[in-house]
């Protein structure tokens, strides 16, 4: 086993000089001769405080902001088992089912929380977001601290990470939840592994470190190479490798291993003799890891992209060129976007030859200083090691890049550099003044950066803008303003970016976006067009049983119920227990004069949903015409139970209770449906019918009954032989016997023309009832209309 070096600075490795004197502190950096001493408490205070502070002038303003249409909906406020809030069904749904194709159940628990706590007031959810961010900077600045013994080069690291403008998407983004709540866990794993360093014999710690661990996977599955971090950090600051050094390892002017501070976390007795048993350690997170994982590929299922859609070729030299972006963005973030289309066959290979020559020079420089500065190449491995499961080789949108995969990774970055620039300060303090004012000039400047950026995430509007300012044939971002202007039914506006999503986008999104810009047309009174992007739609996605309701629907909006009929049945096939399509069928049947068939699917669609009030009303109805009185009633009280809105249950109540002889409840319930939906001409017709040839004469009323049947004729062009029959039995109870008699003449006529014999027969002995001046409730009826 080889020497090692103890932690003070005088202390000497094997085979290498002394490079301290005898008081341990000379030729140490400054940095590290204050922690040798001791730090005062108050400092590390400060920065805690500036950290939270600088987060707060830049994220405050998100509180003001709601959710934006980008997955928030389905992470938020369109689903169900998270808007009930925390419940013991709601976490084992988390634990259960994946969320858009990915399983992170702490995630969805988090997000439950927000829902008991604020409810959908999109200002807590961000708040929330914002402390994790800030807590998760704090944290980092303690475990770089801890692990380094360097102060400032630690705060300006965990500065950089807190203000940087690419922090700003997983910070104002709700539904990127999953970054900051797995950055936290990221940063309480290394400060569990600082602490289990101290004692690697104890299986208590590494228990917590583990137990942490799989708590930032369970928020997002992108931790799946802290295992290989902790790897790097035992090089560097930790020094377990053999012949490395504890704490910060940095080096002298002369080029000399710098010994540890005081407080280091590691001792000598603590390091291995062998990376092999290093990496043995590291095995049960690796497992970890690996159970994690699997669960997330078991949810994507489905849902990413195959070779034939985007070749490996493509994957990865978009990965290449994304490394570099990623580095240029660091130094230079403007024209940040939400979405950036990935260029596929398109990218220009001499982009890609040149990110790999670029590369290729980093990590060989990285890899040259490997012993005279190995913070290079553990910050440069740390970067380029956890950009991997997110850099693209595996897919799910056909996206080149995104801000927010840089969230842990550029740590690495930021610590290679700062430690390199913070080496290479002059010693004396008006130099060190100067950095010092760099230093809080680059802060300045990213922070103006950054509030700038989170600016553009004040709506869904400003967000898709300013990414098609900052991109171009952005489909995505295109479709997501038309949607975004919909909502806010500027469909006019909207039309354009569909058509141009359409052009531009990829295979996979052209049915979501045939349906959206279907709607669209169907909204601005084009249904024709939009009928022919339907069936495109349909075309596409033949088994799609949400697609086939759309072109039904729009089909009955053109009025052919016979194709509508064909598509809704095709929807119930794919999808049996569609309890809206089974409405519909029920209605399209009943029209046709199927009332038990249609019974039989709203009797389906009640076992489905419960809760649909049209169902019960409409399944109502027909019991109510089949005589099922009792039945009938039961369904119409509970439709109305569910929406005290819905007219046509009022109407078929009505209906019900005339023929129980109940004629004042008919009457209210009448008139609580003309109440709802005034232009209602059936029930202005029934409601004349019973004021005109009611048996109680305290219900008749002849003027009203006129009103009601001739607001029924105007609605229905005067067409409708039985609203005819109506106002003749409303003229008579009023006296005007002339007018009754021509009215039901006209009836007659119409009836006759139908072929109506029966309602014929009985305008004949009214028409004699009439020329003998009597009112119609002088005979009973025998049908009403």
């Amino acid at each position: 086993m080889n020497k090692t070096i103890g932690t003070s600075c005088g202390g000497q490795a094997s085979g290498q000089p002394a490079v301290a004197s005898a008081s341990g502190l000379e030729g140490c950096p400054v940095e590290q001769r204050s922690a040798a001493r001791g730090e005062k408490p108050w400092r590390a205070l400060a920065v805690g405080l500036l950290l939270v502070l600088a987060v707060g002038l830049v994220f405050a303003q998100t509180v003001r902001y709601p959710f934006v249409n980008f997955d928030d909906n389905l992470y938020v406020y369109q689903c169900p088992s998270v808007v009930d809030g925390l419940s013991i069904a709601g976490i084992a749904w988390a634990f259960r089912h994946g969320q858009v194709a990915s399983w992170h159940p702490l995630t969805g628990i988090s997000l439950m929380l927000d829902c008991q706590l604020y409810g959908l007031n999109a200002g807590g959810h961000h708040l929330t977001n914002a402390l994790l961010h800030a807590a998760t900077a704090v944290l980092l600045f303690l475990v770089l601290r801890r692990m380094t013994g360097r102060f400032w080069p630690s705060a300006l690291v965990a500065g950089l990470f807190a203000v940087h403008p690419l922090r700003v998407e997983s910070v104002a983004w709700v539904t990127e939840r999953k970054d900051v709540l797995s950055g936290l866990f990221f940063m309480l794993t290394l400060a569990a592994y600082l602490r289990y360093v101290r004692k690697p014999s104890s299986w208590g710690r590494y228990l917590l470190v583990a137990f942490v661990f799989s708590l930032g996977m369970m928020a997002k599955q992108s931790l799946v190479t802290l295992p290989a971090v902790l790897l790097l950090l035992d090089y560097w600051p930790l020094g377990r490798w053999p012949g490395t050094w504890p704490s910060a390892t940095s080096l002298g002017r002369n080029g000399q291993p710098v010994a540890a501070a005081a407080n280091s976390p590691a001792t000598a007795g603590d390091r291995f003799s062998s990376p092999g048993r290093l990496i043995v350690e590291k095995l049960p997170l690796l497992l970890l890891a690996a159970v994690f994982s699997a669960a997330t590929v078991y949810a994507a299922i489905g849902t990413t992209l195959t070779l034939e859609q985007l070749p490996m070729s493509c994957r990865i030299g978009n990965a290449l060129v994304s490394y570099v972006a990623y580095l240029g963005q660091g130094f230079w973030p403007c024209g940040l976007a939400v979405f950036y289309p990935h260029p596929g066959a398109d990218l220009p290979l001499w982009k890609v030859l040149a990110a790999a020559i670029v590369l290729l020079g980093i990590s060989a420089a990285a890899l040259a200083g490997w012993r005279r500065r190995p913070y290079l190449l553990v910050g440069w491995l740390w970067y380029v090691g956890m950009l991997v499961p997110v850099i693209g080789l595996s897919q799910t949108w056909f996206q080149a890049m995104a801000d927010r995969f840089t969230y842990l990774p550029q740590i690495g970055i930021y610590v290679a550099l700062i430690w390199a620039a913070a080496d290479l300060a002059p010693p004396w303090p008006s130099r060190r003044g100067a950095w010092a004012v760099a230093s809080v000039l680059a802060l300045a400047m990213f922070m103006a950066g950054a509030w700038r950026q989170t600016t553009f995430w004040r709506d869904s509007e400003t967000l898709w803008i300013r990414a098609l300012a900052c991109t171009s044939r952005n489909g995505v971002a295109h479709q997501n303003l038309g949607a975004a202007l919909a909502d806010m039914n500027r469909f006019q506006e909207a039309l354009p970016h569909y058509r141009q999503a359409l052009e531009i986008d990829s295979l996979h999104s052209k049915v979501e976006l045939h349906c959206s810009l279907a709607y669209i047309l169907n909204q601005l009174g084009q249904p024709e067009e939009a009928l022919a992007h339907y069936r495109k739609a349909v075309e596409l996605r033949p088994r799609d049983a949400k697609v086939h309701y759309r072109l039904a629907t729009t089909l009955i909006r053109l009025g052919r119920a016979d194709e509508a009929l064909t598509h809704y049945q095709r929807v119930v096939d794919v999808q049996p227990h569609h309890a809206l399509a089974h409405c519909e069928l029920g209605k399209l049947l009943a029209a046709r004069g199927g009332s038990r068939e249609a019974s039989v699917h709203y009797a389906i669609a009640v076992r489905i949903w419960p809760a649909c009030a049209t169902a019960h009303c409409e399944l109502g109805g027909l019991l109510a015409e089949r005589g099922q009185c009792e039945e009938a009633a039961a369904h119409l009280q509970r439709a109305l139970k569910l929406d005290p809105g819905l007219a046509m249950a009022h109407y078929h109540l009505a209906n019900l209770v005339v023929v129980l002889g109940r004629s004042e409840e008919a009457l209210d319930h009448y008139r609580q449906a003309l109440k709802i939906r005034p232009d209602f001409a059936m029930a202005h017709c029934k409601l004349a019918w019973l004021r005109a040839t009611c048996p109680l004469a305290s219900l008749r009323d002849g003027a009203e009954a006129i009103e009601h049947a001739l607001r029924a004729c105007r609605l229905c062009a005067g067409k409708k032989p039985k609203i005819l029959d109506t106002l003749a039995a409303a003229y008579a109870e009023a006296g005007s016997f002339p007018q009754a008699s021509a009215t039901a003449r006209e009836a007659l006529e119409q009836a006759t023309r139908q072929n109506d014999t029966a309602l014929a027969d009985l305008l004949h002995d009214r028409i004699a009832l009439y020329a003998a001046e009597k009112p119609f409730h002088q005979k009973r009826p025998t049908q009403s209309p």
